[in-house]
């Protein structure tokens, strides 16, 4: 017991996080995350016909 406050209190953060309207900062947040105009950089993949790394 004595869970009540505690409960009601999350109920409410997670009723604003998902009904409540927020002002999102579409282009900030695209170049936080770097998809901006330049492409990704290409990863090497290993080739399986190498064999196992290391020996």
């Amino acid at each position: 017991m004595g869970r009540g406050r505690a409960k009601a209190k999350q109920t409410k953060v997670a009723r604003e996080l998902k009904y409540g309207t927020h002002d999102i900062d579409l282009e900030r947040l695209r170049r936080e995350l770097g998809s901006g105009d330049e492409p990704a950089p290409e990863v090497e993949a290993d080739d399986p016909a190498d064999g196992p790394a290391g020996r």
